[in-house]
């Protein structure tokens, strides 16, 4: 199974709490690499941050279709560039369409600071990163950090827990909602600490609706998608293995599709990006080569209303030299007025693969002949859009791509010295606190002598100063093991000594998770991913955040 190696690169052996054996490198400069082995007769070095996770034992055999979302799944946008155009984008039209100060157009986006899994408390202006029983761990009222008695007051003195949902709370569920997070966090600081500018109606969450106001607006005048149509590269990760993935698959026998909720004329150029020309700024037109590997594309989903079968939408295929659309009777050509025959289906190049707008799940089942959703596997980015949606109602088998991963697991190996240490602390820690209640018990039910319980005293003392020493020396190196992940927020797979509310609902709809879709042309395509095979993200043994 295991290759060989030259006698200065010894790998070295460790193994996880599930059984699972991770083979370390040492290279040339002293530091070592982690790789895992996916399979035994492939013998194939993957690099941890580029392993797919299973959450539920999946048997590629037995799928028949595997089906992607296009934005931040396919196309992983740039946080320093695409962001921050949605973040000005948003700032202008909070000034100049709903009437903002204009001081706001001064302002700047810290594409770093906001994280995926967060909630946001629209009355009371806090952010909250939960964990997956949905108690507050680490809240902020904008920027200014909430203390644990301010946490519980706010959060932890009712009688009926809060579900922490809609219409309250806001889901920071993908990449998309960074942007909007941290423009109303810095809406939020305004408010407070200039009251005379923000009109006494314009409550917290005023100014979030106002946000998202700003937000639908610059998708819908296209500002956004029309900058990055005048130069992809500036706004999307160049991904060489997204054409060998889907040339792999295809060959392998299997169907693919794409479903989206952009608009054909975005797709077109985004895809090209991705599978062809990837010098777009310089005004060339678009082609159609990319097409080749699909079967079906269906643009303008209107996800996740799309995967509700009984949910009524017409199906039109887009013409795509044009981007016409045309009627269709559940993806068959209809006869227009005056003619006695069908339209022909769209003449191009590329018929083996077809393009729809609009429809729902149903169409696509019918165009691809599925006859079991649980034959399809459907890669995406979003929790609800994309993957709770298709697993819970439909069936199909789920992979959710979580680009953040990579850097995650690879800082897991990394900190493992820093990891024991404080394990240790938290030990001594405990063990103390033992003693402490155990000399407690003796004096209030053994009723010892005078002379006894001077000594128990003078013990208690002693200990419970060690206990402090301790418990400072673990709080701060606590703290600083936390910030390495990211300095106000963490570890994204945990809060506390509980997996995060994130990482609770990767574990519930994900059958399959990873750091990029094209992780999948590492592996063969009839691969049988197994849960207890796996080192997981979430379920590895990681130290809290806060007290």
């Amino acid at each position: 199974m295991h290759a060989s190696y030259p006698m200065d690169q010894i790998p070295e052996t460790v193994v996880s709490k599930k059984g699972l054996e991770f083979e370390f490198m040492t290279t040339d400069n002293g530091t070592a690499k982690p790789y895992i082995w996916p399979s035994p007769e492939g013998g194939q070095k993957i690099d941890i941050g580029k392993h797919i996770f299973c959450n539920r034992s999946l048997n590629m055999r037995n799928i028949v279709a595997v089906g992607f979302d296009m934005d931040y799944t396919l196309a992983q946008y740039k946080p320093e560039t695409f962001e921050s155009l949605a973040y000005d984008g948003t700032i202008r039209k909070l000034v100049y369409n709903l009437g903002y100060p204009k001081e706001l157009l001064k302002w700047t986006f810290d594409s770093k600071y906001m994280v995926r899994g967060l909630v946001l408390d629209k009355k009371k202006g806090n952010t909250l990163k939960m964990d997956r029983h949905k108690y507050v761990k680490v809240a902020y009222h904008g920027f200014r950090e909430m203390s644990k008695e301010d946490k519980v007051e706010t959060y932890g003195n009712t009688l009926i827990r809060d579900a922490f949902d809609e219409p309250d709370y806001a889901l920071i569920d993908t990449l998309f909602s960074l942007a909007e997070a941290y423009l109303f966090a810095q809406l939020v600081d305004f408010k407070d600490n200039n009251p005379r500018k923000v009109p006494e109606s314009v409550d917290y969450a005023c100014m979030y609706k106002d946000v998202r106001a700003a937000v639908d607006l610059c998708h819908r005048d296209g500002t956004l998608k029309q900058m990055v149509a005048k130069d992809p590269q500036r706004y999307i990760n160049e991904d060489t293995s997204i054409m060998p993935m889907l040339k792999m698959l295809r060959d392998s026998g299997r169907s693919t599709f794409l479903v989206t909720n952009s608009l054909w004329d975005y797709t077109n150029i985004v895809m090209n990006f991705l599978c062809g020309s990837r010098t777009l700024s310089d005004g060339s037109s678009c082609n159609f080569d990319w097409l080749q590997y699909f079967d079906i594309v269906i643009t303008g989903s209107a996800k996740p209303g799309f995967f509700n079968e009984e949910k009524f939408a017409n199906l039109f295929e887009v013409d795509p030299e044009s981007g016409m659309l045309r009627n269709t009777d559940n993806g068959t050509p209809m006869p227009q007025v005056g003619n006695i025959s069908p339209i022909l289906a769209i003449e191009d190049s590329n018929k083996s693969c077809r393009v729809f707008q609009g429809g729902n799940v149903g169409h696509l089942h019918k165009l691809l002949s599925i006859e079991s959703s649980s034959q399809v596997l459907y890669a995406g980015d979003h929790i609800y859009g994309d993957i709770l949606r298709s697993k819970k109602v439909l069936g199909w088998r789920t992979m959710l791509v979580v680009p953040e991963l990579e850097r995650e697991v690879k800082l897991l190996w990394e900190l493992r010295d820093m990891r024991k240490q404080l394990q240790l602390l938290r030990n001594e820690r405990d063990l103390i606190e033992d003693r402490i209640h155990h000399f407690k018990w003796h004096l209030k039910f053994e009723s010892p002598n005078d002379v006894e319980k001077q000594t128990i005293s003078s013990t208690l003392h002693e200990l419970e100063c060690q206990r402090d020493q301790v418990r400072l020396a673990h709080q701060l190196a606590q703290r600083e093991y936390h910030q390495k992940f990211h300095k106000v927020w963490g570890q994204l797979m945990k809060t506390g000594y509980q997996n995060s509310r994130f990482a609770h609902q990767v574990e519930r709809f994900a059958c399959l998770y990873t750091s990029q879709v094209s992780n999948l042309s590492l592996y063969s395509p009839d691969k049988y991913y197994r849960h207890s095979e796996d080192f997981m993200p979430h379920e590895f043994d990681i130290l809290p955040l806060g007290d």
